[in-house]
């Protein structure tokens, strides 16, 4: 069981539990990655619940990110594919990364049911196959998952990915049944048996016809069983609509169980609080499975802002770079971060790459002694690219924090506490921050007040203490 005790009702601010910048960054680190100045400063206007609202409404009524020009190519369109293509790969990995840093909520969820409904790019290999999909997780993240789960079976990413092409009457394929129950909406072993996936492969025979590789995939009847079936104990000449509509008729609080429980580890605490999952799945069932009042019930309670929820939760490659370039400075562009989507990948987090259709475990599976030495070699190039750039930027980053505060000592407490969930455990590892951030500058110079953050030293000195907070094992959590 988690620590935290909270329970669903709405949180509402008190003397002993404010509505603090730490809780704003907390949302903002598990709901999005990370958060501005302004982000916070805005939301500490605002009460908890209608913050919580404004920002999941905002998500909703997003719409989804512009189409590239190659959404409909198919392979005969290409002059020179072993080119072309990875090009476009490419502009949509740029897409993703950029919809991550700036939509907040939008690009968070897209990475998170990318995460449960896997494709991996490397099976289909197709521009618009990856775009087809990425659009529809954009379109239904925060949507009805009951129409998320009918949609998403019928992308060619998915079609390709788990062999429903190969899915024929004379020679049925079980894969996308398996996973169907398995992993995208009841779970390992939860109610099912190995004759309803059996059964399933068979009303999901015919979605064999496409005439070139990259183009659409559609129903083709010549491939469809159009035998009698049972699943879940519904006997009829069952196709892929009666299996979405039988699945969450017949197994609708397995699915709400399962998904809610998956929602809570992913953004709550690894360790699932199952009172709390209960009272989720039956918001969920009583919404006919729409996700967005799910999401509100549980970002807006003081379970989820409980002091024992924050700093819980292992970054993700994509948390710690995305997280550092919106809670310091944003110096990026295209061609850079295609390196950091590379180099991601390195560490762990490829993206539209996923493990396997398992997907990402997340938490300690992010690090070990390789990935951890990675982690850090990246922050500092790029807190290096930052230097070599506009120096000039890491100044304003601590003044935008700290104004006029010229004592050394508070200054590296203020910017420690920004990057850091729950701050440092002793005042020990403040004194070791504060020297690192003195760097060189002789004592007498603060001892007398002299010195302050229009120093010439001060961006290196704002640099340096960025390199030691960045390799601390309390920058790791989120």
């Amino acid at each position: 069981m988690p620590c935290n005790t909270g329970t669903l009702t709405p949180f509402i601010p008190t003397t002993q539990d404010s509505w603090n910048k730490k809780r704003i960054q907390h949302f903002y680190r598990r709901l999005s990655f990370g958060a501005t100045e302004s982000d916070i400063t805005a939301a500490l206007t605002q009460t908890p619940s209608a913050f919580v609202e404004s920002k999941i409404n905002a998500a909703i009524n997003l719409g989804v990110s512009p189409a590239p020009t190659w959404q409909n190519m198919t392979y005969s369109q290409y002059t020179d594919p072993e080119n072309e293509i990875p090009v476009q790969h490419q502009e949509l990995f740029i897409s993703f990364e950029h919809d991550m840093i700036s939509q907040s909520l939008r690009g968070r969820f897209t990475m998170f049911w990318s995460n449960h409904f896997v494709t991996r790019l490397e099976d289909y290999w197709c521009p618009s196959w990856m775009h087809n999909y990425y659009k529809t997780l954009q379109q239904y993240a925060f949507g009805n998952f009951k129409e998320f789960v009918r949609a998403i079976g019928t992308t060619p990413a998915m079609i390709v990915f788990l062999n429903s092409y190969e899915n024929t009457a004379t020679s049925p394929n079980e894969n996308y049944a398996r996973e169907l129950y398995e992993l995208f909406t009841l779970g390992v072993n939860n109610n099912y048996t190995q004759i309803d996936i059996v059964e399933t492969a068979k009303a999901l025979t015919g979605y064999t016809g496409y005439s070139e590789y990259c183009g659409p995939i559609t129903f083709n009847s010549n491939d469809f069983d159009f035998g009698s079936k049972t699943i879940f104990g519904q006997t009829g000449n069952w196709g892929y609509d009666d299996v979405i509509n039988i699945l969450f008729e017949q197994r609708g609080t397995e699915i709400a169980n399962y998904i809610c429980g998956k929602l809570y580890k992913y953004f709550v605490s690894p360790e699932i609080d199952t009172a709390i999952v209960a009272q989720l799945a039956t918001t969920f069932i009583a919404n006919n499975f729409e996700l967005a009042p799910v999401y509100k019930q549980l970002f807006k309670s003081e379970h989820f802002f409980s002091n024992d929820a924050i700093g819980v939760a292992i970054k993700s490659p994509y948390d710690m770079f995305n997280g550092l370039v919106n809670e310091t400075i944003s110096n990026i562009d295209d061609a850079f971060l295609l390196n950091i989507i590379w180099y991601n990948g390195e560490i762990g987090q490829e993206m539209f790459g996923p493990i396997d259709v398992a997907g990402w475990q997340g938490n300690h599976d992010w690090i070990n002694s390789s990935t951890l030495v990675g982690r850090w070699e990246l922050l500092d190039w790029y807190l290096w690219r930052i230097w070599d750039s506009d120096s000039e930027l890491l100044r304003t980053f601590a003044v935008d924090l700290v104004g006029t505060i010229s004592d050394p000592a508070v200054i590296a407490q203020i910017i420690v506490d920004h990057l850091l969930p729950n701050g440092l455990q002793t005042p020990a590892d403040y004194t070791i921050a504060t020297d690192v951030f003195k760097d060189q500058v002789p004592q007498n110079y603060y001892d007398n007040n002299l010195w302050n953050l229009q120093w010439n030293s001060a961006p290196y000195q704002v640099l340096v203490l960025l390199f030691h907070i960045a390799k601390l094992p309390e920058f790791q959590l989120k």
